[in-house]
């Protein structure tokens, strides 16, 4: 059991407690593994009498019922709810990367293909939740959370409401910079135009690494907003700049719609298949009960497949759906990340292909004129999953008693000792057209050792291949 779980461990439900994780004013959020499966989640331990205290029951509940409701990749997953005479224990996906307004504040502004990313899949999760009639009514990177992959999670659903046909929502709520026009002003709305309009604001942050509206002095930050006050930096690209200045229109009915967000120039560009197919497509992958997922829960729980079918099938949070909506999660994030790196790598695997013509070349070779020293050596890999192909990257590396370290699901640094020198390279899997690409890039070190390993770890491939 790792250090992390205290001995003997604390335990509620199927849930082995951990390290502390935050606090907040009515309770914790702890880390803890899931006992059938391994897996971690986020337990908020909420004390009854504290919410009751605070008045903040009605958001709390409001909160766990609209994650009820949620079962996709891009919104926080609620896995179920435990409740105890003083306490209420929430257990949900546990997101390791932080908020997306940290990732900013680090890096500074992105590239259009990173901001683009992130954008993608914020709109995704967006459109789901309007789908199922939610407004999220505060989206901005701090309610954005980042998981181990880099992907985009939406969390913080307590100033959400529900839409009913023909009412109009009039609760002023929300950061002021990430308001809407007709948020800050009190006037009614219908509710999924102003999370378009805080969108808008999230992607310009994205791109200049900045707000479109800030003032330290409030009224003159509420004038900025409801005039529509800022500036485009011309760094930016045409098609961005038009999506943004389409975004943040005052007039929410003038504002773009989701719908025409996804047939906007610049939002399709490299956009992955699942984004693409739309939110009935995503729910159908996530609804529809996966054989392999079944094979696991057996393997790993013991229990029975039937019982778990039923579980399922019934919408029930048990033992048997929590362990399969556990593992089957975790498939759907590796999933994820195949069509992510598929769509953002696109571009440059089709000039490989074109360079590489004749398809008995095994090896490709690529030279970068920038820099004499930089080279980047590849293998093709025929195999039916990145993961397949992860594992026999993993056994050459242990072979050769090589260090290495992940860094995002389908990135290795490996560092080698060559007698005297030391030699750091990066390994990355890009999905190709008809199996995976294994780029080999070096990092630092002495160019001739780096091709000598390269060659110990491209033969071994080749023999596994």
């Amino acid at each position: 059991m790792s250090t992390l779980y205290q001995n003997p461990p604390v335990k509620i439900g199927s849930y082995i407690l951990g390290k502390t994780l935050g606090v907040g004013s009515f309770g914790k959020v702890k880390l803890a593994e899931h006992e059938q499966t391994g897996k971690k989640v986020a337990v908020k331990i909420l004390n009854r009498q504290k919410i009751k205290s605070l008045g903040m029951s009605e958001k709390v509940q409001r909160e766990i019922k609209i994650l009820k409701l949620f079962n996709h990749p891009h919104v926080v997953r609620l896995y179920e709810v435990i409740d105890t005479p003083t306490d209420i224990f929430v257990v949900t996906e546990y997101i390791s990367g932080g908020e997306l307004f940290d990732f900013i504040v680090e890096r500074g502004r992105l590239s259009e293909d990173e901001a683009r990313k992130f954008f993608q899949q914020i709109i995704s999760g967006v459109e789901y939740c309007h789908r199922h009639m939610v407004v999220h009514r505060d989206l901005k990177p701090e309610n954005l959370l980042l998981d181990s992959n880099m992907h985009v999670k939406i969390a913080d659903f307590g100033l959400s409401n529900i839409m009913r046909d023909g009412q109009f929502l009039k609760t002023s709520c929300g950061s002021p910079n990430y308001a809407a026009p007709e948020v800050i002003s009190g006037k009614l709305y219908a509710g999924p135009e102003v999370d378009i309009w805080s969108c808008g604001v999230i992607v310009y942050a994205l791109l200049c690494g900045s707000l479109p509206f800030d003032d330290e002095n409030i009224p003159n930050l509420f004038k900025k907003i409801r005039g529509g006050i800022y500036i485009l930096p011309s760094y930016l690209s045409e098609q961005s700049r038009d999506i943004i200045s389409r975004m943040l229109v005052t007039d929410p009915i003038r504002r773009i719609t989701i719908e025409e967000i996804r047939k906007h120039p610049w939002f399709v560009t490299k956009l992955p298949r699942y984004i693409a197919l739309g939110p009935q497509s995503i729910v159908h992958q996530l609804l529809s009960i996966d054989e392999r997922v079944l094979k696991l829960v057996e393997e790993r729980t013991g229990y029975p497949r039937e019982k778990v079918i039923r579980s399922l099938k019934k919408g029930k949070r048990n033992c048997y759906a929590v362990a399969y909506q556990l593992l089957k999660d975790s498939m759907v994030k590796m999933d994820i990340s195949e069509e992510m790196e598929a769509a953002i790598s696109e571009t440059s695997l089709l000039a490989m292909q074109m360079e590489t013509k004749q398809e008995d070349i095994f090896y490709r070779q690529l030279y970068r004129r920038a820099d004499t020293n930089h080279f980047s050596l590849g293998i093709h890999m025929k195999e039916s999953s990145a993961l397949d192909t992860l594992i026999k990257v993993y056994r050459v590396l242990s072979g050769n008693q090589w260090k290495w370290r992940n860094f995002g699901q389908y990135r290795i640094n490996v560092v080698i000792w060559k007698q005297v020198s030391l030699v750091k390279m990066s390994i990355q899997i890009y999905k190709d057209v008809d199996g995976y690409l294994v780029d080999i890039r070096k990092r630092s070190g002495n160019v001739l050792s780096f091709l000598e390993s390269c060659d110990v770890l491209l033969t071994q491939l080749a023999g596994w291949s």
